[in-house]
């Protein structure tokens, strides 16, 4: 199967600590995979370590030829006092092929309003963005994630605060890419959702706890091996070079 990302060694962090350690595996075109863990467990960190947003303190990560990423980050990540409409958000989404300042075409004003249709915003595009609920706002984040035609999409926390009917819609759209053969990675923390809709997991306590079928890795002794090893990190160990020694254990550990 051809791989969409390949991680190799990855450590990624802040300030010369690691949130995300040695990760090693690939991730094959047009999956769909669900990043889980604790708060702090490095899920967001990585989509970021993924969208050139941090750059690795070692190891790397690859992505394939021909990918075009769309990355959705947390909505408490988004300025909503900025005055700014539902179209203009979602218009967004074309700067990858129109630049800042490029001029939209009627095609594209099209592109924009099949895309605010798709998600159940046909009508909003005049709105500020101030005066939408959270599960609209999330709805035209997805808009703007449509017009971007991505292959490869990071939705972090995509269905936080959001109401149950915004979130089996937006779970048909998420199928609907994997169906277009697209890669979907999505930072879950509801493992009920993740059983039902995601055939593949990743579990991150700071390191790769399992990683395959669903169903394996959220077995419960790996869940309880995940929160064991994330409530015995310390934060303020150095971050150590994957096999620097004979029996080498991580140096962020405090427990075995």
């Amino acid at each position: 199967m051809t791989a969409c990302l390949t991680f190799q060694d990855l450590t990624l962090g802040y300030n010369g600590h690691a949130a995300v350690h040695h990760l090693n595996g690939t991730v094959p075109v047009g999956s769909l995979t669900a990043v889980v863990g604790a708060n702090g467990s490095g899920k967001s960190t990585l989509m970021k370590g993924i969208s050139g947003l941090l750059k690795p303190i070692s190891g790397r990560v690859t992505v394939s030829a021909d990918t075009r990423i769309a990355y959705l980050p947390q909505m408490s990540e988004l300025d909503r006092s900025f005055p700014a409409r539902v179209i203009d958000l979602v218009s967004l989404g074309l700067w990858p092929r129109r630049g800042l300042l490029g001029r939209h075409t009627a095609q594209d004003r099209d592109v924009l309003l099949q895309a605010l249709s798709a998600v159940g915003l046909e009508g909003f595009e005049k709105r500020a963005i101030d005066t939408l609920s959270g599960g609209q706002l999330q709805r035209a984040l997805f808009a703007r994630v449509l017009v971007q035609d991505a292959n490869l999409i990071l939705l972090d926390e995509p269905f936080n605060a959001v109401d149950m009917k915004t979130v089996t819609d937006l779970v048909a759209l998420v199928k609907h890419w994997q169906g277009e053969n697209r890669t979907v990675l999505a930072v879950l923390h509801d493992y009920d959702l993740v059983r039902a809709h995601f055939p593949t997991a990743l579990l991150l306590a700071r390191e790769a706890i399992a990683w395959g079928d669903t169903m394996d890795t959220l077995k419960p002794e790996n869940l309880l091996r995940a929160r064991r090893f994330h409530e015995g990190w310390d934060e303020d160990a150095p971050w150590c070079a994957a096999n620097s020694a004979p029996g080498h254990d991580h140096a962020h550990s405090k427990v075995a």
